[in-house]
């Protein structure tokens, strides 16, 4: 198969046996939690969405989130380029492994 995108923009995690075996801890961490921070908003937009009742701290989050997920997926194309375009190349070289045997 052609790589073109990784759909979520991070490696598979394997994890030992050994690990699934015991139940993990439901203690919950501060880094799962939230956070207070202190931001600087333009005052303008801030007011706007104070009246039209917009949770900022939820908007923020999300957006937030979306930006980190692009980040960290660019950063994993470009660690991975390498690899991918060898891989792509020896596709077009050789084509795939058992194309001969595909019936669609």
């Amino acid at each position: 198969m052609r790589i073109s995108k990784c759909a979520s923009g991070f490696p598979l995690q394997t994890t030992p046996l050994q690990d699934l075996a015991a139940p993990a801890p439901q203690r919950r961490s501060r880094a799962r939690g939230k956070r207070a921070a202190n931001l600087s908003l333009s005052a303008d937009v801030l007011d706007e969405a104070r009246r039209l009742q917009i949770n900022v701290s939820q908007v923020c989050d999300q957006h937030l989130r979306e930006v980190v997920r692009r980040e960290r997926e660019s950063r994993w194309k470009a660690e991975h380029a390498a690899f991918i375009a060898a891989h792509n190349a020896t596709l077009d070289q050789e084509g795939l492994p058992l194309d001969e045997w595909r019936s669609f």
